[in-house]
């Protein structure tokens, strides 16, 4: 687009805030949720290997493993304006929230009331903060990277404009 002058007009970059929110919100959750697994993998008693840790453990593990994953690097990506970051994010906080609801199911044979009731009462272990955050920021994550803003924040392309140019014509003047 050009105005009346001859100059241009660049077109507005959409505001970006709910796509930085979701970035940060899930780098801090990545970091939360790999606690997790690395706090398992190091308090193993040597001579005790993955094998011999039960399958159920092991997926939960690495559903855990596997959002902080998605997460850190989503985050990394939209960091860099890209639409992938996104994407990204979506996963993770769906593997979030798999992790953290399917856990009763796989750990605590189903028993949700009882499981959900030590998790907020910071009681379970001393790794409730884990599953708190992920049941509280995992869903916020996913609605803010869900948005239309954040994605027309991320799909936005600035147009080139020519730096330089035929110079803009002036209208002449008459009577002289």
């Amino acid at each position: 687009m050009s105005t009346p002058y001859g100059g241009y007009v660049l077109p507005k970059r959409p505001n970006g805030a709910t796509a930085i929110i979701a970035g940060i919100l899930a780098l801090g959750l990545a970091f939360v949720l790999g606690y997790l697994p690395v706090r398992y993998f190091i308090d193993m008693p040597s001579g005790f290997g993955l094998g011999d840790l039960p399958g159920e453990l092991l997926t939960m593990l690495g559903l855990y493993l596997a959002a902080a994953i998605f997460l850190l690097i989503g985050a990394l990506v939209t960091f860099l304006r890209a639409l992938t970051g996104a994407v990204l994010l979506l996963i993770g906080a769906l593997l979030t929230l798999a992790a953290v609801l399917l856990e009763p199911a796989l750990m605590y044979h189903g028993d949700f009331g009882t499981y959900f009731q030590l998790v907020f009462e910071f009681e379970l272990d001393d790794a409730s903060f884990v599953r708190a955050a992920g049941l509280v920021f995992g869903p916020i994550t996913f609605f803010l990277t869900v948005l239309p803003p954040t994605f027309r924040y991320l799909r936005f392309q600035p147009s080139m404009v020519p730096a330089y140019g035929p110079p803009p014509e002036y209208p002449r003047q008459q009577g002289w």
